[in-house]
């Protein structure tokens, strides 16, 4: 769960406003029908590219431009051939009906990453987003590969690239960990945004190495420095895993660590007035971890995918014990039927959403969402994006490295998402941008 670009919403944080469409007057986000006999699209066939809408700032997330609508951020871009360079990252900008494929940006490694050493990174990844700089624009973490010769410290990976009324419009800054904030000699990288000092402003954390983590507080400079760091804190695993979520409700954020990246065990780490320094409880050994409201417990819940079954804790940190008799390797939270409860969904081989109980997430009305492409098809996040208060799944399909099919499957009372996609297009579209 390293990586934006699948992120899993937590609890009632999964509810997040998520509203779209083009906000300056633009018609409505066309239907899936419209679409589906394009999909996948040739970039011919991308809309045509619409102003970005201008906002004032919000609170709401992944809005890079302000304007009270979530933004979709797409890492992985279909390219005109295979094997070719980082084609870079993808906006799509949402309005007060939906997500809207022609208000777009491209976010190329030649226009908005910072050279190192003179040199341009090949390499240009979202891995997390958030409003660092507390202006009301959120801001995207993102990963680069910059020039390293093997010896002594490895330089920063990690660019900050500044939300504006228009969206990033300027050149990413290389983020700045203190020395006394790093440990040993691996690459800082993994970072999860979060408030986890409790002071009102997002904080990152970064991987250190050898069982540490650097904690940079909030809010950061427009030269990528945080306000202050201290020295890296001990941790119960290497790989800090997003998003993070205020688990037991006390004001501070907790976040998944996972004792070494790729499947395994992983921890809790709770968030205090020290930052992210205390171990609440071990999880159980598995691929996919997915934070969610699932129980009617006073605090959040953990979801562990593993091949043979989904194992279940509840009230964090407490964690009672519970399981779900069905395989969850993929796994995402989120509330599509608005009765304040998680749905759990998996996506290890194909996508299914389990409904959320009092006694926690049940197999009896599960729901099977199928692609209108055939292809690979991976969750790429959930939220709600047309304002209903309903969370809404978002997939891609894709078939090699030049088609693919992206869908916004609505949140259901009656039907928890809707078979239909309201919204489809291609990334082939940022072909044309």
């Amino acid at each position: 769960m390293r990586r934006l670009r699948r992120s899993t919403l937590t609890g009632t944080a999964a509810v997040g406003c998520l509203l779209l469409l083009a906000a300056c007057g633009h018609g409505p986000a066309p239907a899936a029908e419209d679409a589906a006999a394009s999909t996948p699209v040739r970039a011919a066939q991308a809309p045509a590219l619409l102003p970005v809408p201008h906002g004032k700032g919000s609170e709401v997330p992944d809005d890079f431009n302000g304007d009270g609508h979530r933004d979709l951020v797409l890492d992985t871009l279909v390219t005109a051939e295979t094997h070719t360079d980082d084609a870079g990252i993808g906006i799509v900008y949402g309005s007060p009906r939906g997500l809207v494929p022609g208000a777009r940006q491209l976010l190329t490694p030649k226009k908005y990453a910072a050279p190192t050493e003179g040199q341009l990174p090949a390499v240009f990844e979202a891995e997390a987003s958030c409003d660092l700089d507390g202006d009301g624009f959120t801001d995207l973490v993102v990963t680069t590969d910059p020039p390293y010769d093997g010896q002594g410290r490895p330089p920063v990976p990690l660019q900050l690239l500044f939300g504006s009324p228009s969206g990033p419009t300027g050149r990413a800054v290389p983020l700045t960990i203190p020395d006394k904030a790093r440990y040993g000699n691996d690459w800082p990288e993994r970072p999860v945004c979060g408030d986890f000092d409790g002071d009102g402003a997002q904080d990152l954390v970064v991987h250190a190495s050898a069982g540490r983590l650097s904690h940079l507080r909030g809010p950061f400079t427009r030269e990528g420095a945080p306000r202050r760091a201290g020295a890296a804190i001990p941790s119960p695993g290497e790989a800090p895993a997003g998003p993070a979520a205020d688990v037991n409700r006390d004001g501070y954020d907790d976040l998944v660590v996972r004792v070494s990246a790729g499947p395994g065990k992983a921890a809790l780490v709770l968030g205090g007035p020290d930052g992210p320094a205390r171990t609440g409880v071990t999880l159980p050994a598995g691929v996919d971890i997915a934070l969610g409201a699932f129980g009617r417990g006073k605090a959040l819940d953990a979801a562990v995918g593993t091949p043979d079954g989904t194992a279940l804790r509840f009230d964090l940190p407490t964690a009672a014990r519970g399981t779900l008799g069905t395989p969850g390797s993929m796994l995402d939270a989120a509330d599509f039927d608005g009765d304040g409860l998680s749905e759990l969904v998996s996506s290890g081989s194909g996508v299914r959403v389990y409904p959320g109980r009092g006694t926690g997430p049940t197999t009896r009305g599960a729901v099977t969402v199928r692609p209108a492409s055939t292809g690979t098809t991976r969750v790429l996040t959930a939220g709600d994006f047309d304002g209903d208060g309903l969370a809404d799944l978002v997939l891609r399909t894709s078939r090699g490295d030049t088609k693919d099919s992206v869908e916004v499957h609505r949140g259901s009372a009656k039907d928890l998402v809707t078979a239909r996609a309201a919204v489809t297009f291609s990334t082939a579209q940022f072909l044309t941008s």
